[in-house]
Formats: structure tokens, C-alpha cells, sequence
């Protein structure tokens, strides 16, 4: 792909999103976002002193990198912290983090506005999490000689850095000053575009933050209330064929509690789902007329609660694995010593597919699948600890990728050269 290319299509989805706004909410809160400018007017971090700006696409790459940026923060207090979001879900979720001195969307990329984001913040460092990769942010960084790292990435050969038409991808990369992989086939990956001297394979970081996670994790006595004595399945971030695939189970088995957190908390999905369950509760009605003792089925009707959901499970699944976009984080129930069990789209995903060679995961392919797997788990408690103690043993293994990021930083001199 030429620049030219590259910037009709930053003109082109600039348009199709604005259009998209007139009737998706997600599409009008990114464009409402954007028109606000408070960046603008608010942000002089270039008179006030030293910046390290962290991107991310979404919230799960802000989970993925906030290991790293918090140990920053402890290690050099002083810094101010910027964080941005490219996506709605992401923004609305932590606009207000503590651990940031200012939370905005990262405005659409382009020359003039690139740099006049980069001259506002003026960042000392900058931490570019996983995914997304903006031309003239990342160039227009490079040219002000302003280090940026890329935490946790991972490559494949379908990707556009590898293409013939790859040369615009190419240069982006180009811009890292250090780009912290999570395996090796990423590093050898890249090695074949002739970059290598600027690769290091660290792990991903997403296994330290799960363990901070489940280290904080707070005791819900409306959960462990409802669970009592019984076997039980929690569901997170189920899609609508995800749950295609739980009902006939669910509805079989009254004995085995259900807590099913959906990936979509809209009121219409959350009727959906309630529908598709019947008799289902929703957890903002537990403790309301006792209507918690009549049900086997929770359903989650609010967001941030599904970390510390799995902890009350003898068995998690993890939903996404039925859609082209994959499998969601397996990791969050992983942790607490679970069985893990999720649709078979899950090639993308190494950790996935760490946890299945190891015994700590199960991917199924239908209904029928799910119900032989769930009675044999259920049925040996045996067979169910061992792959529990897989799942465990597999996340403390792959821990540490967000502290040897910090200390190669600090070797590099990156914040006080």
C-alpha cells in the first residue's frame, strides 16, 4: 500500500464513520468523542513537564498494557500519564482512571493532526499496546526523536507487514524503538522484513495483569449466595451463538448453576438473552422478592465484574469462539485454576491454544460436544482438577513479561537519556 492509498483510506473511513453515526451508537459516540476536542483545550503538557503516553486500541489492550504503565508510574512518579483510545468501548470504560492524569480519544490520524496531538502532549515515551498502527502518529513521532515501544505485539503472515503491497506497514514498524513480542515466530517473522536488531521476545502481559487481577479480586456475597453448594458455570462474554450452544444444557440440567455474562450489556441483547434462559435472573434483581431461590440461570447485567466471576466457578467458558473475531480473554478464568472451555475459532490466539495443548482448556464444536465434555468434567473430580491445576499452573508460567519491559526500559535509558 502507497501513502496515497493509506490516506484515501484515513479519508474513507473517516466518511463511512461519520455516516455509520446517524444510526449505531458506537459509530456516534467515536464521532461525538472526536468533535469535543477537549485535548485542545485542555492539555499543556509541553509546559508542565515530563509525559509518558500509553495507546490503546480498546480496553482489553489497555488491561494489557496497564502492568506496564503502572510500574512506570511507581518507578518514576513524576511523569504524568496519558492515555488514549481509538474505540468508544475502551474510552467510556476508563475516562475516568485513576491512574492517569488525562484520558482522551486518540483523534483520527492525519499529518496536521498527528502533529498537533504530538506537540500538545509532548510525550517522553510512548507505549503502543498490541495492536493499531497510524502512520503519521508513529512517523511523525520517529521524526521528533521521541522513543515508542510496542508491548506484547504478535505477528502473523497474513498481515499486511508481510504482504508484497506491506512497504507503508513496513515504515510504521520501522518507527519502534523497541518492539516487545510475545514469541519467537513473531520475532522470525519480522527478522524476514529485515527487522531484528530492535526485537525482543518478552511474553504477553496480559498474564501479569490476570494475576493482578485475581490477586484484588473482591468477595461478592450476592455471587457466592446464589452459587451455595452447587456446581457451577460461568459464561463470559458470550455471544449470541455461544449461547446457541449452552441452552439445551442449561435447560437439562437444573442441579448446576449458570452465571452467563454477555459480551453485549445493551437492554435489548440482555432481553435476549433472558428470553433464550427461562426463568433467568438478572444480577441487578438478586435480592429483590427472593427471586434468586426460584432460578438455576444469572444472568450479568452491568460491565467490570466478569474478572471476579470466575472465581466462583468450577468450570468457565469463554465465549467468542463461535465468530470470526475469536475467542475473548481466557486467561481471566484461567487464572483462577479453571477449566476453560470455548468454540473452536481460536487459532489466532496463542495463549488459547497454550492452554489446550496442556491440558487446562477444551474447545468444542457444537452442542453435543459441550454437553459429553461438561458431564465428563462434572462427573470426576479428578479429571476436573488436573485440568484446573493445568489452566493455574499455564498463567503463573508465562508471568513476568510486564517486568522485564519496565527493566529493559530503564537499562535503555529511555526516560532519562
Amino acid at each position: 500500500m502507497s501513502l496515497f492509498l493509506y490516506t484515501i483510506f484515513l479519508a474513507v473511513y473517516h466518511f463511512g464513520i461519520r455516516v455509520a453515526a446517524l444510526w449505531n451508537p458506537k459509530a456516534k459516540l467515536w464521532v461525538r468523542g472526536r468533535q469535543a476536542k477537549r485535548w485542545m483545550a485542555e492539555n499543556t503538557y509541553g509546559t508542565k513537564g515530563k509525559t509518558i503516553w500509553m495507546h490503546c486500541a480498546s480496553l482489553g489492550e489497555f488491561e494489557q498494557g496497564r502492568p506496564v504503565l503502572e510500574a512506570l508510574k511507581e518507578a518514576y512518579p513524576a511523569y504524568r500519564i496519558v492515555l488514549t483510545f481509538f474505540s468508544p468501548s475502551g474510552y467510556a470504560v476508563k475516562k475516568d482512571y485513576e491512574g492517569a492524569d488525562a484520558v482522551y480519544y486518540l483523534p483520527m490520524d492525519g499529518l496536521r493532526r498527528a502533529m498537533q496531538f504530538i506537540e500538545a502532549v509532548n510525550p517522553s515515551l510512548v507505549l503502543w499496546v498490541k495492536y493499531e498502527y497510524w502512520y503519521y502518529y508513529l512517523t511523525g513521532l520517529q521524526k521528533k526523536g521521541i522513543p515508542v515501544v510496542l508491548i506484547s505485539g504478535i505477528f502473523r503472515p497474513g498481515q499486511p507487514f508481510f504482504k508484497w503491497y506491506g512497504r507503508v506497514w513496513q515504515q510504521m514498524l520501522q518507527c519502534f524503538t523497541l518492539l516487545f513480542v510475545q514469541n519467537e515466530a513473531s520475532k522470525k517473522l519480522l527478522g524476514t522484513i529485515g527487522i531484528s536488531d530492535t526485537v525482543m521476545v518478552t511474553g504477553d502481559t496480559r498474564f501479569d495483569r490476570v494475576l493482578q487481577l485475581a490477586g484484588q479480586a473482591e468477595y461478592i456475597p450476592a455471587i457466592a449466595a446464589f452459587c451455595g453448594h452447587s456446581r457451577v458455570l460461568v459464561a463470559g462474554s458470550t455471544w449470541e451463538e455461544d449461547e446457541a450452544e449452552l441452552i439445551h444444557y442449561v435447560r437439562a440440567h437444573p442441579e448446576v448453576k449458570f452465571i452467563i455474562a454477555p459480551h453485549e450489556v445493551n437492554a435489548a441483547n440482555l432481553q435476549d438473552v433472558k428470553k433464550g434462559f427461562s426463568g433467568a435472573v438478572f444480577y441487578s434483581e438478586l435480592g429483590k422478592n427472593d427471586l434468586a431461590a426460584d432460578t438455576h440461570v444469572l444472568i450479568i447485567d452491568n460491565i467490570g465484574l466478569l474478572s471476579r466471576l470466575y472465581r466462583y466457578a468450577d468450570i468457565a467458558y469463554v465465549g467468542g469462539g463461535f465468530g470470526s473475531d475469536g475467542v475473548h480473554n481466557v486467561l481471566e478464568a484461567a487464572v483462577y485454576g479453571k477449566p476453560v472451555i470455548f468454540g473452536p475459532e481460536y487459532e489466532k490466539y496463542i495463549e488459547a491454544e497454550g492452554l489446550v495443548s496442556c491440558g487446562g482448556a477444551f474447545s468444542i464444536d457444537n452442542a453435543l460436544e459441550f454437553e459429553k465434555l461438561m458431564n465428563r468434567l462434572l462427573s470426576d473430580d479428578v479429571v476436573l482438577a488436573a485440568a484446573g491445576k493445568s489452566a493455574g499452573d499455564f498463567v503463573q508460567q508465562h508471568a513476568g513479561a510486564a517486568e522485564t519491559i519496565v527493566r529493559c526500559i530503564q537499562e535503555k535509558r529511555l526516560l532519562t537519556s
